[in-house]
């Protein structure tokens, strides 16, 4: 999997009002996007595949939080949850925390793996303590060879520090679900960080 330096994590919940999910992703591919992680764990799986094929048709690689989709280019796990079984092997991320959870990604066969929080995060308030540049160094050691996105907090003014702490890249979800402009926030994020 060729993996970009910014990961697009979706949530309808933080979209401003009369701004749909579609609409907002496909503006960041007019930006420049590769990859989204498809969320949206609330809805229905036959929702959620009309929303990966809608994402797909907007020209972006749709990773599957939790469950498979067809016709999605991997899936997004949670730390300890199995990797679905069906279907010819995937792609898969991790989302991490603390060390265990790292090694236990890595030794899993991770294709790369999100470690957060790195910063405060007005998505998940109160969510922590943030791991800071230190903590996220720490992880990038830990995970070796598999590539580590900074999740949590993640904006415009942090992502180069992040990147250059070591991240192979960001993971953005807030940022840009809540932005006036997400095709312009997710330009200025990418440019951040290459």
């Amino acid at each position: 999997m060729n993996l970009p330096r910014v990961l697009l994590l979706t949530d309808r919940s933080q979209l401003p009002a009369g701004r749909d999910l579609v609409g907002t992703v496909a503006a960041c591919v007019d930006a420049g996007l590769d990859a989204v992680v498809l969320r949206e764990l609330d809805l229905p799986e036959d929702q959620r595949q009309r929303l990966a094929r809608a994402l797909g048709a907007a020209g972006v690689a749709v990773l599957s939080a939790r469950t498979r989709l067809d016709g999605v280019a991997g899936v997004h796990l949670a730390t300890a949850q199995a990797r679905p079984d069906e279907g010819p092997p995937l792609p898969h991320g991790r989302s991490c925390h603390d060390d265990a959870e790292i090694r236990t990604a890595v030794s899993g066969g991770a294709s790369y793996l999100t470690i957060s929080p790195v910063a405060a995060s007005a998505s998940k308030p109160g969510y922590g303590p943030a791991l800071g540049l230190p903590g996220l160094r720490r992880a990038v050691t830990l995970a070796g060879h598999v590539p580590v996105f900074a999740l949590g907090g993640v904006d415009e003014q942090n992502a180069a520090d992040l990147r250059n702490a070591g991240a192979h890249g960001v993971a953005v979800m807030g940022a840009v679900m809540r932005a006036d402009d997400p095709g312009g926030a997710f330009r200025r994020i990418s440019q951040a960080v290459r």
